[in-house]
């Protein structure tokens, strides 16, 4: 098992360019199953969720060439059905979250799917409910697999209809879309989910002479089609780096400049970051945190304790929380941080008070730091890396500790960020990989 070594405490300082988004890239990779002609994608992040997808792909049967890292050409032209019922898929897909995205294409052009159970992160309970309802809204049937855990779809006729989905699901959206753009008629999905993500997949659909309109809205109109072509798409940078970058930054008292960050589409992320005392400048579509000594949480106008908590877009993403929770432990001041979606995802917390922060985890999913200003510097342990973003979160706060830190079970972070390590070290971090 592999793991980090950090010297923290030291300043960093330069330039960093986001990479690919980890979640668009599960979406947008599944959908060139939808076609058989060329699809090229574009900015695709070099990370291991991404590449066992397009991995799982290949073994299907879609044709990979991959001319740069960054960019994949596939052609779904000679898909093997058989693959998705084989003990191989099985196992492969059940290490990974994102293979629930290929279900809506399968069903939509091949009229069967299989959904094994999710894999990915330990952060609680994320359930496939509302894949499998929309689906059946379209003329799905499905049966379930108590032996091998796996859902087994049928659809010989899908058929437009409209729906109100129980939970604004990201991928569900993202599914049931897929599903619906070569579907007999009009689909209407009602409380559909909006993040960039999703409108990131319209536009590609779109490009390839699907009929979506409501893009951008909770209220998506799918007319559809009977072909979609081949088409080209680039891929946006990842919103969930570029707040960990500006976490980092604040954490080390860093001047870091966010290259390309797509500014138009971070939404209310820099304006929570800023609620924390971070300070920052739009220059272009770059953003530049200069150094700062300290850094003050804002209250509420009445003097209430901030709250920070997830919500769906254009509310704060889910994935930014264990990130805030680390910067404000070296914040002047007191915030709540409400994390609603997920149980488990607040547990890692005890790993932060074992290096000295002020933590009170007042249930699964609620804590409350208490920022000290740096009056008493986190310092150095060995931990393990739980998930994705709290892996990320727990590598922000050991480059800030006085100290050395080593985390292990640092796959789960290679699930998520791209070569992160190399990355750190152009900025002037100590950072180890063994």
């Amino acid at each position: 098992m592999a793991s980090f070594e950090v010297n923290g405490g030291r300043k960093l300082r330069g330039e960093i360019i986001p990479q690919g988004a980890k979640n668009e890239a599960l979406q947008v990779i599944s959908a060139v199953l939808l076609t058989p002609e060329k699809v090229k994608i574009t900015n695709i992040p070099d990370i291991l969720d991404v590449n066992l997808l397009i991995e799982l792909l290949a073994e299907l049967g879609v044709k990979v060439e991959r001319p740069r890292q960054d960019t994949c050409i596939f052609q779904a032209d000679n898909v093997d059905i058989d693959y998705l019922g084989s003990e191989t898929f099985r196992k492969k897909s059940g290490r990974l979250r994102g293979s629930v995205m290929i279900a809506g294409p399968m069903l939509s052009r091949y009229k069967k799917a299989y959904i094994p159970k999710p894999g990915g992160d330990k952060i609680g309970r994320r359930r496939l409910d509302t894949h499998i309802i929309g689906f059946e809204k379209l003329g799905a049937r499905f049966e379930y697999n108590e032996e091998h855990n796996f859902f087994q779809l049928v659809a010989p006729d899908l058929k437009g209809t409209y729906m109100l989905l129980d939970e604004p699901s990201v991928t569900g959206t993202a599914n049931i879309v897929m599903a619906a753009v070569m579907a007999d008629g009009i689909t209407t999905i009602y409380n559909a989910a909006c993040e960039p993500y999703l409108q990131q997949l319209c536009k590609m659909l779109n490009s390839m002479g699907a009929k979506i309109t409501g893009v951008g809205s909770n209220l998506l109109t799918i007319e559809g089609v009977e072909y979609l072509r081949g088409t080209e798409h680039r891929m946006l940078p990842d919103m969930i780096e570029i707040g960990s970058f500006i976490g980092l930054a604040a954490m080390t008292q860093s001047e870091i400049t966010i290259k390309n960050a797509g500014l138009q589409h971070l939404g209310i992320i820099p304006e929570k970051f800023q609620q924390l005392g971070i300070q920052m400048e739009f220059r272009g579509d770059d953003i530049y945190i200069p150094e700062q000594d300290s850094y003050e949480i804002t209250t509420y106008l009445d003097g209430g304790i901030l709250t920070v908590s997830d919500h769906p877009w254009p509310g704060l993403t889910p994935d930014l929380l264990s990130i805030m929770l680390v910067v404000a432990t070296q914040a002047i001041g007191s915030v709540l941080i409400h994390q609603k979606m997920f149980e488990s995802r607040l547990f890692f917390v005890d790993k932060l008070i074992d290096m000295g922060a002020q933590i009170i985890l007042c249930d699964p999913h609620r804590a409350t730091v208490i920022g000290l200003g740096r009056k008493h510097p986190l310092r150095g342990i060995t931990m393990s890396s739980p998930d994705i973003r709290a892996g990320q979160a727990l590598l922000i706060a050991a480059l800030s500790a006085d100290g050395k830190s080593t985390i292990q079970n640092i796959e789960q972070i290679d699930r998520g960020y791209q070569y992160i390590d190399e990355r750190l070290r152009w900025l002037g971090a100590e950072i180890k990989r063994n």
